[in-house]
């Protein structure tokens, strides 16, 4: 980061005094600089759409970001679903996507195929609940296969137009869901968002040290750019279902499979009842080297906690509901909630706060 938070170009000279700077393009450190002339002429001072930015964002109390520095980790689940969880607890909740390229959120939140609509005030979100908005890309495609081919500034450009024209409204939440990685969408929306007073970011990664490798990057990035980091979240954290929703299979030596569910279910009702009431757990992924929690400790960051690699919540993600709504999702819920109700009271927010 160079002056004012403004990067200084990779290919600058050595004692470039910063793109916003009243010297650029015109100290002896310019001579000779392939981007003197870009420098000399840029307009300088603050970006004047932060101010617009810091305007809109007066009116929402936190603002967290998820991220990951691995894809297909269960970023966007996780953001959905702590955004059913926080409007359940009757807060106002805003849901903002800022993945460019691949945004899930409509699907998740059960709103494919819904629009934007603009109003003197700016874009008005998309409503799941009276007190839980949700904005993304997503909703501005003409149609859902369509690729997102954008260069960097303009995706900088539609993240910035989410934050200066969204009509939000009071909320107490806004939850970012970032796509993956420390590229150029993570560092405008927390450049955007650190003016306003930004809360922190929570990562979330999974157990196996292809992940987490990734992960610890992440971690680099924050502390770099000075975002707090809320805490990680292991996902995937093995496999739970009950023991009644397996299939079982014989397998013989040449690999054909026979299905024997419905034998191994009547022999269990049979010889041991109390068996289908279990909950079978498997390590899905490697976490003999510590996982989420050991990385945290390394890291001097905290861990909020694991949530299994529960098949209902898949469900319910694919479905665009909360899993919260019912008890099919009975071992994924509980390791939310319990994730959920650590943030708050790291935030030191009451479930009553108006």
């Amino acid at each position: 980061m160079g002056n004012d938070g403004y990067e200084i170009p990779e290919n600058a000279n050595e004692h470039c005094p910063g793109p916003q700077s009243e010297s650029a393009g015109k100290s002896d450190a310019c001579e000779g600089c392939p981007n003197q002339q870009a420098c000399a002429t840029a307009p300088k001072g603050p970006d004047p759409d932060l101010v617009s930015i810091v305007e809109r964002m007066a009116t929402v109390k936190h603002k967290i970001l998820v991220l990951s520095g691995k894809g297909g980790v269960g970023k966007s689940t996780f953001s959905a679903q702590l955004s059913f969880a926080l409007a359940a607890m009757d807060f106002q909740v805003g849901l903002l996507d800022i993945d460019i390229c691949g945004p899930s959120i409509p699907k998740m939140l059960g709103l494919e195929g819904q629009e934007i609509h603009q109003s003197n005030l700016g874009w008005s979100p998309v409503y799941v609940e009276s007190n839980l908005g949700v904005m993304s890309i997503g909703f501005m495609l003409p149609h859902p296969d369509e690729a997102v081919i954008w260069r960097g500034p303009r995706k900088n450009g539609i993240i910035k137009q989410f934050l200066k024209d969204v009509y939000w409204g009071e909320l107490d939440f806004l939850v970012v869901d970032a796509p993956p990685g420390t590229s150029d969408e993570h560092i405008s929306i927390v450049q955007f968002l650190q003016a306003t007073g930004i809360d922190g970011a929570i990562i979330v990664t999974t157990p196996q040290q292809v992940s987490l490798i990734d992960v610890r990057k992440e971690v680099s990035f924050c502390k770099k750019v000075g975002l707090q980091v809320l805490g990680v979240v292991e996902n995937m954290s093995g496999l739970c279902q009950p023991l009644s929703d397996f299939r079982f299979m014989s397998v013989t030596e040449t690999g054909e499979q026979k299905d024997m569910t419905q034998w191994v279910i009547e022999y269990m009702k049979e010889k041991a009842p109390e068996m289908l009431n279990l909950v079978a757990v498997s390590e899905v992924f490697d976490s003999s080297a510590g996982g989420g929690a050991k990385m945290c400790k390394d890291m001097g960051v905290p861990f909020l906690g694991k949530i299994p690699l529960d098949p209902q919540l898949c469900k319910a993600a694919e479905e665009g509901r909360s899993c919260f709504d019912d008890s099919k999702c009975r071992v994924s819920a509980p390791a939310l909630k319990a994730i959920i109700e650590k943030l708050l009271s790291q935030l030191e927010v009451s479930r009553m706060e108006d």
